[in-house]
């Protein structure tokens, strides 16, 4: 990297730590377990700015250049779940001012359904947590030409220690502008992604070339629970989804707890969700426009480089090369369909999509090949590449100057989604573990403040402690097909009975502990069981449907239980 982007790179972040631990100075427990007093708009970036890690911006970009805007309808049901979690959620937490959702389910039920549903969060948020610290990772990597491993010390010790120096309102600030400064860094990228098309090209020709290479099948009306991403998928596995992240997962609930006021929160939090699809929509446009840019412009056989550098050091430099000249001289030959595409009026373009379509074809059978090589070679090098694709963009077309203020967008948010997500951790395991099974609290106001002051110690040190944990998580992990779905379904194998919990808290007033517990340890249960045989190739099912058979089997057979053990059995189960 040249020099400016350095300086780009690291003032840009050096800023935004120092903005929010100065914010954050002189802060109480309250201040770091919760926030104190935060406007909507700090509370509607810190909400989108948690959710959108390092992960959004590396993998999302990628997954639109591999499979086109399809994955946009995975957000169709968060508009549903935000208005729900205004008008139902938000009232019961202000009312009981809560630190975390699952206080309240010890007073609805009792202690050990509060201690199973943190514990369901603690292991859903903890493994995520590794994920986010993992893929900075790779960038660092990539342009340090670091160990990977070495890396993720680096980037997971940096977080750790910012986080613990800030908590929540710390937190929450510095995400207010990370969430600006990321924005306007991915506006700035789809620009010069567009301006670097060729003068031959407008913005509705590249619009309809991705229609022509099939990018922008945006809704997919199809009744099929194999297809990962349909409207219907997207509306009800992706509304239980929503449901359960932003009305009860900590690291969402935690953000608009410190609003000022109840109104306040709401706002925030609808703000986000009119914003949330949009800009998911936007950022894997960007992706789309990337892959337009490679139809004209030669892209790498492979955008994970390190395997064919592998490769080259094994002495099999000879076999990689004619795999790259097959695969340019495919490129050049859809370049010039391509340019006769162009340069043909509207009624004659449909016969020049058959042979972009055809080399289209040809080139990706071609990477298959080159991976299925690499592969041959050493069966350790990874070969899944789609989150490398718009880093690699990045780095080999971005001007100077642009290139740091990308990275700096990648990082900005890694830091903020796994602080959000350390905090969450902390904040659940102290109140909901270390606070109620320790002794109970002394009414002496100074023994008092010494607790608090011990607490605040206790909270920074669990801090530490989940840092460390994901550090490690995220020395395990393995390149996937594609990261942000791996984030995607580690929550929906929770979230769904986390939020059949929730659901019956709150609208089945009359069933009780006795019936829920069993109820939910079922479902938890089932839930991996399908997975299992869903990785094993036995039933075929769409990772979003999780949430949807987790909740359904938490209510349903919650409601039979209280049917079968109630006292009076013409009891209805609704208030």
């Amino acid at each position: 990297m040249h020099l400016v982007d350095w300086l780009v790179l690291g003032g840009t972040l050096v800023l935004i730590v120092l903005f929010g631990i100065y914010k954050s100075r002189n802060q109480n427990l309250n201040g770091f377990l919760r926030g104190e007093e935060m406007s909507w708009s700090t509370i509607g970036l810190s909400i989108m700015a948690t959710q959108a890690s390092a992960i959004t911006f590396l993998s999302t970009p990628g997954q639109a250049y591999e499979d086109g805007m399809g994955f946009v309808q995975f957000y169709f049901g968060l508009p549903i779940a935000i208005v729900i979690i205004c008008a139902f959620f938000l009232p019961i937490y202000y009312k009981l001012k809560v630190y975390t959702a699952y206080e309240y389910l010890e007073g609805r039920f009792d202690l050990r359904t509060r201690l199973l549903t943190a514990l369901l969060f603690l292991v859903s948020r903890g493994l995520a947590a590794g994920i986010t610290i993992y893929a900075p990772a790779i960038i660092l990597s990539k342009i340090m030409q670091w160990n990977l491993q070495m890396t993720i010390l680096i980037v997971g010790i940096l977080v750790v220690l910012y986080t613990v120096s800030g908590g929540t309102k710390a937190v929450s600030m510095t995400q207010r502008w990370q969430m600006t400064i990321i924005l306007a860094g991915m506006v700035l990228a789809f620009g010069i992604i567009v301006w670097k098309l060729p003068d031959s090209m407008s913005f509705t020709d590249s619009i309809d070339l991705a229609g022509v290479l099939g990018k922008m099948e945006i809704i997919n009306t199809d009744l099929d629970f194999e297809n990962r991403y349909t409207i219907w998928s997207g509306l009800t596995g992706g509304l239980f989804l929503a449901l359960s992240y932003f009305g009860t997962d900590q690291s969402q609930v935690q953000r608009y707890l410190g609003g000022k006021s109840l109104k306040e929160s709401r706002i925030g939090l609808i703000f986000n969700g009119l914003f949330k699809v949009p800009m998911q929509f936007f950022i894997l446009l960007v992706g789309v426009m990337v892959f337009i840019f490679y139809q004209v412009n030669i892209p790498p056989v492979v955008f994970n480089t390190a395997g064919i550098e592998k490769a080259e050091e094994m002495g099999f430099g000879g076999q990689v090369e004619i795999h790259e000249e097959r695969f340019r001289d495919i490129q050049m030959q859809k370049q010039e369909a391509v340019a006769k595409w162009l340069n043909a009026d509207a009624a004659h373009r449909m016969e020049y999509e058959e042979d972009i379509l055809h080399f289209d074809h040809a080139a990706e059978i071609e990477r298959r090949e080159m991976k299925r090589f690499l592969e041959r070679v050493d069966e350790d090098i990874e070969t899944e590449d789609s989150d490398y694709i718009f880093l690699t963009f990045i780095m080999d077309h971005m001007p100077i100057g642009i290139v740091g203020l990308l990275l700096a967008v990648i990082l900005s948010a890694a830091m903020s989604s796994t602080a959000g997500e350390l905090n969450a951790l902390a904040s659940t395991t102290v109140v909901d573990f270390y606070n109620r099974l320790r002794s109970p609290k002394s009414e002496d106001e100074e023994e008092e403040e010494i607790n608090e002051a011990a607490t605040l110690s206790v909270s920074k040190l669990f801090t530490a402690l989940w840092g460390m944990l994901a550090i490690v998580i995220a020395l395990s992990a393995q390149l996937v097909d594609n990261l942000i779905e791996l984030v995607n379904i580690l929550g929906s194998l929770f979230y769904g009975t986390i939020l059949g919990i929730f659901l019956i808290a709150f609208f089945f007033k009359k069933i009780k502990a006795k019936a829920l517990f069993p109820a939910a340890v079922i479902a938890e249960l089932t839930v991996l069981t399908v997975h299992i045989l869903n990785v094993m190739d036995v039933i075929e099912l769409g990772y979003l449907m999780y949430n949807v058979i987790g909740c359904g089997v938490v209510i349903g057979l919650a409601i039979l239980l209280h049917m079968t053990i109630s006292s009076e059995l013409n009891d209805p189960i609704e208030e």
